[in-house]
């Protein structure tokens, strides 16, 4: 069974001061969605999911029809 791309989801308090953390660490967002309080980010074939007031807890998520290319 193919379970799709693994990533994990992180409930964070401030998404701009999340963000660039990331990107000091060498992610870049390719799904921007900040004006909906989150956005999704990718180093090589890790994936990061910033969430904004979404969740109560930090998620480990896998996305069906994903590949680690999305």
């Amino acid at each position: 069974m193919k379970l799709g791309a693994f990533s994990i989801s992180l409930t964070v308090k401030d998404l701009a001061a999340s963000r660039a953390f990331y990107e000091n660490l060498g992610f870049d967002a390719f799904h921007d969605m900040a004006e909906h309080n989150y956005l999704i980010m990718k180093n090589d074939h890790i994936i990061i999911g910033l969430f904004h007031g979404m969740f109560d807890k930090n998620l480990l998520t896998f996305n069906p029809g994903w590949d680690q290319n999305v």
